[in-house]
């Protein structure tokens, strides 16, 4: 380790140090006053149009199918290869 990536490596923890332990949250605020006006629902519907839905589902079916072909049809099969001996060995 350098002695200048030392340096900013101790100002960088000492900085998050500070930052997390400088007084309280600032910008907290107090539920005591608040007064529900009403229930709020769990979620929200959002109408979204059907060209995103579908560039959403076809980009995300096109990685699955990109993940597939990664990690089971992209690796080069194995084949017998003969020796001088006569006996037949694999190359993997």
């Amino acid at each position: 380790m350098t002695h200048r990536s030392a340096i900013l490596g101790g100002i960088a923890t000492l900085s998050v140090l500070l930052g997390a332990t400088a007084g309280g949250a600032i910008a907290q605020i107090s539920h005591e006053n608040m007064k529900p006006t009403e229930q709020p629902r769990a979620f929200q519907r959002i109408e979204q149009p059907l060209w995103v839905k579908g560039a959403v589902t076809g980009g995300g079916l096109g990685f699955i199918g990109l993940e597939l072909w990664w990690f089971l049809f992209s690796k080069p099969k194995s084949r017998r290869v003969k020796t001088q001996g006569g006996r037949s060995g694999r190359l993997e």
